[in-house]
């Protein structure tokens, strides 16, 4: 009997390694949204705008940032971002002052709530950009973050 099981654990195995060579099953990892590089490595907060495709921003209310007004902490700031924009497939977050604006890219499945939570860091006291994709149309909001040295409040970094 445990003699069958492995025969049948390596068959698998094997049958699943031959499959995901021959492109018939892909890794997990390969349905993740392409990666970005143009917008990665741009330097400046207009060359990661269009990278991303974003040649016309239109300023958005229906865009929620919920980020600290002042992070004790510039290497672990949370932020949240919803958005009430209809048809949203995209949501993007740029810290202006780092020196790769470029800061996360989340892709939203059709039909899902349009929302994303994660850590951020901010080298900075900086403007925190977020854009929002929806068809061929790119929205915009934006949230001033300031980053405190010692996590008192009293000192910021400069801007």
């Amino acid at each position: 009997m445990k003699q069958a099981r492995r025969n049948f654990l390596a068959s698998s195995v094997a049958g699943s390694a031959a499959l995901v060579a021959l492109g018939v099953l892909r890794p997990i990892g390969a349905y993740a949204s392409q990666f970005n590089v143009a917008a990665a490595g741009a330097n400046n907060l207009t060359d990661a705008f269009k990278s991303l495709g974003a040649k016309q921003l239109s300023d958005s209310q229906s865009i929620l940032i919920k980020a600290p007004e002042i992070a004790e902490d510039g290497s672990v700031v949370p932020v949240e971002v919803s958005s009430k924009v209809v048809g949203t497939s995209a949501i993007a977050i740029l810290i202006e002052k780092n020196t790769n604006p470029f800061t996360a890219n989340f892709a939203i499945p059709v039909g899902t709530e349009a929302y994303v939570g994660t850590r951020v860091k901010i080298s900075a006291s900086s403007p925190l950009h977020v854009v929002v994709q929806a068809g061929d149309k790119f929205y915009h909001a934006v949230k001033q973050v300031k980053v405190t040295i010692g996590g008192c409040g009293g000192t910021t970094t400069q801007s």
